[in-house]
């Protein structure tokens, strides 16, 4: 008895050596290759190509009574001005807070993350993290994805058992101690107004008109800043929000409109 296997026969067309759907497939590919040796330089050229141009200012300083965090509001996409309200000063915990420069979804995240670990220890330690802790715990997590395209620049200040800290981290795995930092597009105006008007031994009033004029004469100058100058204060019993001033208004208060005199004006000749 014979078995009739036309059943189990496939109808799919023969894959030959002539056939177009091999020839097709197997045809060399019509761009290059790059050829290079040295790969990592490579891969971070290519990195450059293709992030796109961003701009912020943000700035912290210690003083006597604690830290000053202050930061714009503005987020850019290229040429472009995508949002004048950005929350670019995230709190960590209620004595901790991180701000934001670079992208700002890399940014978000990781101070999330940073928040959720922080709670963590505090939940195994029974006491809340340093902020060398913190700082550290940061620089570590983005120091495991360095290569990858992550870009942030953050600052990380609170007051801990040690009195105020401040840290910068970015997104290769640095980390600085110092008393003032200004990250972003606008830093160098904004160092050159801090570094003019800084000292140590300043009341909060003063330290927070610092900062704030700080971040206004950034946002003039620079174009990828600008929207709401936010203000905190963070100090022996956690941080808090001092001023949140539209850059717009700041202006015309630090440079009010002068009326302007007629210098000579004209009358009416009657005729005799």
């Amino acid at each position: 008895m014979k078995l009739d296997t036309t059943g189990m026969e496939s109808a799919a067309p023969v894959w030959g050596s002539h056939n177009e759907l091999v020839d097709g497939f197997s045809a060399a590919p019509s761009f290059e290759l790059p050829n290079t040796t040295d790969f990592d330089g490579f891969q971070k050229e290519a990195i450059q190509m293709v992030k796109p141009a961003k701009g912020t200012t943000t700035l912290a300083f210690i003083f006597k009574e604690g830290v000053m965090v202050a930061a714009d509001s503005r987020a850019s996409m290229g040429g472009y001005i995508s949002s004048q309200s950005v929350k670019k000063i995230i709190e960590i915990n209620p004595y901790m807070l991180g701000t934001m420069a670079g992208g700002a979804a890399d940014c978000q995240f990781w101070h999330r993350n940073l928040g959720i670990k922080c709670r963590l220890h505090e939940l195994a330690n029974k006491r809340r993290i340093s902020v060398t802790g913190a700082s550290k715990l940061l620089a570590n997590i983005l120091y495991s994805y360095r290569g990858m395209g992550l870009s942030v620049g953050t600052m990380i200040a609170g007051w801990d058992e040690m009195g105020p800290g401040l840290y910068y981290v970015d997104n290769e795995g640095g980390r600085l101690k110092g008393m003032r930092f200004s990250v972003g597009s606008g830093s160098p105006y904004a160092y050159g107004v801090l570094d003019n008007g800084y000292r140590y031994d300043m009341s909060v009033e003063e330290a927070a008109e610092l900062a704030r004029r700080a971040i206004y004469h950034a946002t003039f100058r620079d174009g990828a800043s600008g929207g709401v100058a936010s203000v905190y204060y963070v100090g022996p019993n956690g941080w808090k929000k001092l001023s949140g001033d539209d850059v717009g208004e700041l202006h015309y208060g630090y440079y009010p409109v002068m009326p302007s005199t007629v210098e000579q004006e004209m009358a009416e000749v009657t005729g005799a």
